[in-house]
């Protein structure tokens, strides 16, 4: 009886687990709250509490700089974070509002509508609702690859230029100012012109709090260990940096009743309470005009998210899955859509905040979440005499170590290509705004893969001594056979290069008219298009009628594949087809 009913129950069990590990790859929340452990949970309180409270003051700077309303970022903070920790793969990512999708925010929809009304509004609900819904496609469709388009120097450039675009753009509001503006040098012409028109206690109380949170991040720290205080405590007062001038900012206006006695601008009433779930409305005009800023700010915010989550996920052996990413940053952005929000991703600063303050899990964005909420219904009377030059300040703070020198000084030394495709990228964001620059960068990054892999590295090769190693005879002492030759080619062959293999090759039989026989080595080869293919069957033709036999060596599996379904294989020769450089040089009796 036993032993009929005992292998119905393991099937069953085994069913069930394949069907939960299946779906917790879709829905990773499974998987990991699935294995919690009781000890984790204390990292994961401490870093949602650290992280709400960088992420509150922050989420209404942003906020301000994407044109809305300060609620707005504290509603883009309760439920794109819930969403993402259903949805992400990463366990440490701290998805919300950033400065860079904020200024992507504002340009695109200040197009379309003022700031300050109803519309705008509503643009930028639809706006994320757009990334949610290209983020997701893409992760279902499974083109996160595209995002390798955006390489390391275009996205250095683009992101030191935002930020200086970003930080332009607060200026105004740090020194009281209201001055027209709609890009970097109008900005700053307006500004140098109305300068004397600033506001003396407004701008106090803004490089006041610079001064602040600049001292608070980088000097506090040491006195505060000469007096015994924690470690970790000392961590959590240096990242508390924007609610200390948060605070500080509010009391003093309020205290002093500067908003009434010396114009101070202050936030005002915000409505307290959750707001309701919301579906944006669908104008086909609207849509049009934001998808392409929406795919853009898809890239950018994937690009800056993976980046960082790749890098933490390292330190902790795990792995992120880039397509379910693009799926949990698009239930995010879905989420900030229904909830009054705007468009978000994992912010760089508070994803290593999270990490250090000890995050295991998502949970820990589960519990920032749940603070802001709490923020939301409960205190944000507090927030109505909060200055809004304090504001300014904190994302001013926030996007100057977003301008990146090293990498410019690090890339031109490397490859001057490179930093060429940085430097269009950071003039085209400066010039023509963000949307423009990615695009400047993107054409600049695939016209340069297009530029080097046009033009392949091929190297003759000769024997190294008496090894069975051959290498560049231009690089090395090496020994040559004069009716042999051995060449090398590092560069897989596709359309843009196949003139220029077929060019080099016919030249070098040339200028060595003894040669009889030529080894093509295809270690360095990954790939040949129908174009190459092409190529090689005229380069055989053409050698073969000057009296050259061609061989194959080291080719990999998967092209000779290729090169044996389209009959290549055959018409050379099987025989002519050598694992290695020196099998074909013995074989041809040069070794």
């Amino acid at each position: 009886m036993v032993s009929d009913v005992q292998p119905k129950q393991t099937h069953t069990g085994a069913v069930r687990a394949g069907a939960g590990v299946h779906l917790g790859r879709y829905v990773p929340i499974i998987d990991w709250l699935g294995r919690y452990r009781r000890e984790d949970l204390i990292g994961d309180v401490m870093a949602g509490v650290v992280v709400a409270i960088m992420l509150v003051p922050q989420s209404m700077a942003y906020a301000m700089l994407a044109g809305l309303p300060p609620q707005a970022g504290l509603y883009a903070s309760v439920l794109p974070l819930i969403l993402y920790a259903v949805f992400g793969t990463s366990r440490t990512l701290a998805v919300g509002p950033v400065a860079i999708v904020s200024l992507m925010t504002a340009t695109s929809v200040g197009a379309l509508a003022p700031q300050g009304t109803a519309e705008y509004v509503a643009l930028a609900l639809l706006l994320a609702l757009l990334v949610g819904v290209v983020q997701v496609v893409m992760g279902v469709a499974r083109v996160g690859f595209l995002v390798n388009f955006l390489s390391t120097p275009v996205l250095s450039g683009f992101t030191s230029a935002a930020a200086l675009v970003i930080g332009a753009s607060q200026l105004a509001t740090l020194l009281g100012l209201s001055i027209p503006g709609d890009s970097l040098h109008r900005t700053l012409l307006n500004l140098v012109r109305h300068l004397s028109d600033a506001n003396p206690v407004t701008t106090a109380i803004g490089l006041g709090s610079i001064l602040l949170l600049v001292f608070v991040r980088r000097a506090l720290g040491r006195p505060l260990a000469r007096w015994g205080v924690p470690p970790a405590a000392i961590g959590a007062v240096t990242k508390a940096g924007p609610l200390i001038v948060v605070v500080m900012g509010t009391l003093i206006v309020w205290g002093l009743r500067l908003h009434a006695t010396a114009s101070v601008q202050v936030v005002g009433s915000i409505p307290a309470g959750l707001p309701p779930l919301t579906v944006p409305r669908l104008d086909p005009d609207a849509v049009r005009a934001l998808l392409p800023t929406a795919i853009a700010i898809s890239f950018v915010s994937f690009m800056e998210s993976v980046s960082v989550a790749k890098a933490l996920a390292s330190k902790q052996r795990q792995r992120i899955e880039a397509n379910q990413e693009l799926i949990g940053l698009g239930a995010a952005n879905l989420g900030a859509a229904l909830t009054g929000g705007y468009p978000v991703t994992g912010g760089f600063s508070r994803s290593v905040v999270n990490f250090t303050a000890g995050a295991n899990t998502q949970l820990a964005s589960i519990i920032t979440a749940g603070l802001v909420a709490l923020t939301v219904l409960f205190l944000t009377p507090l927030f109505q005499y909060l200055p809004r030059t304090v504001l300014a300040a904190i994302v001013i703070v926030a996007v100057a170590s977003l301008i990146d020198v090293a990498t410019l000084t690090r890339v031109w030394r490397y490859d001057k290509a490179d930093a060429v495709s940085l430097l269009v990228t950071f003039m085209a964001v400066l010039v023509r705004g963000v949307e423009f620059g990615i695009l400047a960068g993107m054409a600049t990054a695939i016209f340069l893969h297009l530029w080097r892999t046009s033009r392949p590295h091929i190297a003759v090769v000769g024997r190294v001594g008496e090894s069975e190693t051959y290498r560049n005879v231009l690089r090395h002492e090496t020994r040559t056979c004069p009716r042999v030759m051995a060449v090398r080619v590092d560069e897989s062959l596709y359309f843009p290069n196949t003139r220029a293999l077929e060019e080099t090759l016919l030249r070098l039989v040339a200028e060595r008219p003894e040669t009889t026989d030529l080894v093509l080595i295809g270690s360095g080869i990954n790939f040949i298009d129908a174009s190459a293919l092409a190529v090689l069957e005229s380069l055989h033709v053409e050698l073969r009628g000057a009296g050259v036999t061609l061989h194959l060596a080291e080719f990999k599996g998967p092209v000779m594949d290729r090169l044996r379904a389209a009959g290549f294989i055959d018409r050379i020769g099987r025989d002519r087809v050598f694992l290695s450089t020196h099998q074909a040089m013995q074989s041809l009796g040069c070794a």
